[in-house]
């Protein structure tokens, strides 16, 4: 019976710590400003692409990727991408083969929040987005823009989620890389994994990588 127990809470251990384990931050390298097509080629090659080749997105373009993301592009720390009233109530967060991660544009590096392959989690009932090497997911922290309960304020942080959204887009087809914006994604999941509190909503997401050979 002691064995039991022994087995049993070693068992429990092993399942909780799945969302407590840290990972290594990552330092991006400083992004390259002067990268990708112009922009009317960067509309007109945009598409939603749903198949990925497996190869990892280089540190390069997933610096580039992130600040053009909603990265800082002015001293004031203003983004690439604007929102409502500036409150930058938009966080995005990288997930990958080894766990989930929280952009800082500031210092411009990923923090490490939790270890595990999610993307399943973000691609929920379609399958091929768990395929693309990088998942960016778009979260609004809604406390930055009033009351979290709002209507307006929820419509608010949607609006703001789809601008940065864009600007994924618009970068992956300047650069060669291929995404799609999708809304589904196994919320309850994500949100432990990200470790999100009730007035932080998941919005959108984006499964990036290179063009399948």
């Amino acid at each position: 019976m002691k064995q039991f127990i022994i087995i049993l809470t070693a068992l429990i251990m092993a399942s909780t710590g799945l969302y407590s384990q840290d990972l290594q931050d990552i330092k991006l390298n400083a992004p390259d400003k002067s990268r990708g097509s112009a922009v009317m080629k960067a509309l007109s090659d945009r598409q939603s692409v749903r198949e990925y080749d497996a190869k990892d997105l280089s540190l390069q373009d997933l610096s580039d990727l992130l600040w053009a993301t909603n990265g800082i592009n002015r001293e004031d720390g203003r983004r690439t991408a604007p929102s409502a009233m500036n409150r930058q109530e938009i966080d995005v967060y990288v997930v990958n083969k080894d766990g989930a991660y929280l952009y800082d544009p500031a210092s411009h590096s990923l923090k490490g929040l939790t270890k595990g392959d999610f993307r399943k989690a973000v691609a929920a009932s379609q399958d091929f987005a768990a395929t693309a090497p990088v998942s960016i997911v778009l979260v609004a922290n809604l406390e930055k823009l009033g009351n979290p309960a709002s209507e307006n304020t929820r419509l608010t942080g949607a609006m703001d989620a789809g601008i940065v959204n864009q600007n994924i887009n618009i970068f992956c087809a300047a650069v060669g890389l291929v995404t799609v914006p999708r809304g589904t994604m196994n919320k309850d999941e994500l949100k432990q994994a990200l470790k999100l509190s009730d007035t932080q909503a998941l919005m959108l997401n984006n499964p990036v990588g290179y063009p399948k050979k």
